[in-house]
């Protein structure tokens, strides 16, 4: 059975830092690419960041160096640190790995002074 958890989301002011972590269980990731996603209110789900099986990494353009994405593949997950949080960066993020349908049931970040 396949599950993806994510965590690390709450409530924080604009500035601070969250860390949020994917962990699977039922796959394997370590030949996968790992993506974070994120979906704003009343918008479309968007790539935050990726990271591939040899670690090549790209941002958003919205990330403007705030944001760190990396993995440990010996314990299947992945995290994302973001720093210099913004009340735009409210919304649920996800984690998705490559070539599976399979999807996390989101950490909620909301940044509110």
């Amino acid at each position: 059975q396949v599950q993806l958890v994510e965590s690390g989301g709450g409530l924080v002011q604009p500035g601070q830092s969250l860390r949020l972590s994917c962990t699977a269980s039922g796959i394997e990731v370590g030949f996968r690419a790992m993506e974070w996603y994120r979906e704003r209110p009343g918008k479309q789900r968007e790539v935050v960041a990726q990271i591939t099986s040899t670690g090549v990494i790209n941002y958003g353009d919205f990330v403007k160096g705030r944001f760190s994405i990396s993995r440990d593949n010996s314990k299947n997950s992945a995290y994302l640190q973001m720093n210099y949080l913004k009340p735009e960066d409210s919304a649920v993020y996800y984690c998705y790995w490559s070539g599976t349908n399979y999807w996390g049931q989101g950490t909620q970040v909301t940044v509110s002074a």
